[in-house]
């Protein structure tokens, strides 16, 4: 069965996990090489599960020395991350070098986070983006990391899980309209985040 929540049982002391350390990031980097997607210039899509929210966790207490005190916020922060079985669950992120193109390619992607759409079997999931705050500012100016959430019908899993057709994620934004065809070997990841 897929673990779909992080209890603090799960992690380990910041000595141990700094033992470890190192192969768990040469671990996790191979888990991600089949979680991500680029979709479009700017864009890239990191599809989240237990393994890539545990080794967060574990990351942010490793770096900021929070101990036991600040396990529950990380938590509470990356729990939500985890898909729950009918669902995908996707860090997006706008990857623009050059601040000041940065500024101005965010300053027009107002509301992305509720244009994004991941296309199986004839059919368009929509993408949710987290409400855990507002990622576009009053100026209309969109933030370069987004929490977007597919939640899929069992019919829509079906279709994922079978190989007939293209997945296609992408944005249908007036001013970020791309899209990517999902390679073999992600759609191959990803179905494993279905119950």
């Amino acid at each position: 069965m897929i673990a779909r929540q992080i209890d603090a049982s799960a992690i380990l002391p910041a000595a141990e996990y700094a033992k470890v350390r190192a192969d768990r990031r040469k671990r996790i980097t191979e888990i991600k090489k089949n979680r991500r997607l680029e979709v479009g210039p700017f864009a890239t899509f990191y599809f989240e599960n237990y393994d890539t929210m545990l080794h967060q966790v574990h990351e942010m207490l490793f770096i900021e020395k929070g101990g036991a005190e600040q396990l529950p916020d990380e938590l509470a922060a990356y729990n939500p991350l985890i898909p729950k079985g009918s669902e995908l669950v996707a860090t997006v992120m706008f990857e623009i070098d050059d601040p000041l193109r940065r500024a101005r390619v965010l300053g027009n992607l107002g509301g992305v986070e509720h244009k994004a759409f991941i296309r199986v079997g004839g059919e368009v999931v929509r993408g949710v983006p987290e409400d855990d705050q507002d990622r576009t500012r009053d100026d209309g100016k969109a933030s370069s990391v987004q929490f977007i959430r597919f939640p899929f019908t069992a019919a829509q899993v079906a279709a994922f899980k079978g190989a007939a057709g293209d997945v296609v994620v992408g944005f249908d934004h007036p001013n970020y309209g791309h899209m990517a065809v999902m390679p073999a070997a992600v759609r191959e990841a990803l179905a494993q985040d279905f119950a």
